[in-house]
């Protein structure tokens, strides 16, 4: 059964199945931004849009018996995913179905933090960011991994057609109540709420058609591109085209693919 209006490429097992593609890309980046951020055993940590749960799996395997996890999103089909996980590997996971609106955290209840394509997806990140700072413990550390410009999305050689849909795509994100690219405002917006920036690093991708990073925004087009017919982005027959341009581009593993940009920020509580 497909969950409605909890995630902009749905919940179903088709996009379980994505997430964890996209999980494996990005895995050693969120571990490096773990151990920046100095995350350990015997730590509540927060995983704040936490989908499925890939990372809050790992983040609890960190936490250990002594400490925990506290795993929020609004999907339920996600925390029920999750939830079978916990108990697979008898993880301390408090898996919570709820909106940032809405949910609760206790003050000054968390050591950590993480958070991975959340905030670009909400109209109002600053006041969730105050939330969490509520809720952090004094030198509680934040990581922040999101998009700092997705326009360096593109393809060489490239495709008319292709590069139409990958454009479809951004402008579609840049007409929601949201900001795509709030990677390149995070520093500015957290020490605005009293955080210190500790550190700020870019994370470029770039991927060849036989590397797993190729696979990333491949299944993104997959997913993504047929739902811009129905909001008028693209045509059938555009969309068609673009598949077929790139698996043409697929056959030349020369082909590279510049994934978009992302930032991580670790901001500390003062």
């Amino acid at each position: 059964m497909k969950e409605q209006n909890a995630y902009i490429l749905g919940t179903d097992k088709e996009e379980l199945h994505r997430l964890g593609l996209q999980h494996q890309v990005w895995a050693s980046e969120a571990q490096k931004g773990w151990e920046l951020a100095g995350f350990k055993a015997g730590q509540t940590l927060l995983d704040l849009g936490c989908g499925p749960g890939f990372c809050t799996k790992e983040l609890a395997l960190i936490a250990g018996a002594s400490g925990k996890v506290i795993a929020v999103d609004k999907s339920e089909q996600f925390i029920d995913f999750l939830n079978e996980i916990k108990q697979q590997y008898n993880l301390n996971i408090d898996a919570i179905a709820s909106d940032f609106d809405t949910m609760r955290l206790d003050t000054e209840g968390l050591d950590g933090a993480y958070c991975r394509w959340a905030m670009a997806w909400i109209p109002n990140p600053k006041e969730i960011l105050e939330k969490v700072k509520k809720a952090l413990r004094p030198e509680g550390k934040l990581v922040i991994h999101e998009y700092y410009d997705w326009s360096t999305h593109q393809l060489e050689p490239s495709s008319t057609v292709l590069d139409k849909a990958i454009s479809a795509c951004l402008q579609s994100f840049k007409d929601q109540d949201s900001e795509i690219d709030i990677g390149r405002k995070l520093p500015i917006m957290l020490d605005a709420l009293g955080f210190k920036v500790t550190s700020t690093r870019l994370m470029p991708k770039l991927g060849r058609p036989d590397n797993l990073v190729w696979q990333w925004p491949k299944s993104f087009y997959y997913s993504y591109f047929p739902r811009l017919v129905n909001s008028g982005y693209l045509t059938k027959t555009e969309v068609s085209q673009a598949i077929t341009d790139l698996k043409d581009l697929e056959k030349n593993v020369m082909t590279t693919l510049f994934c978009p940009m992302m930032i991580e920020v670790i901001a500390e509580k003062q």
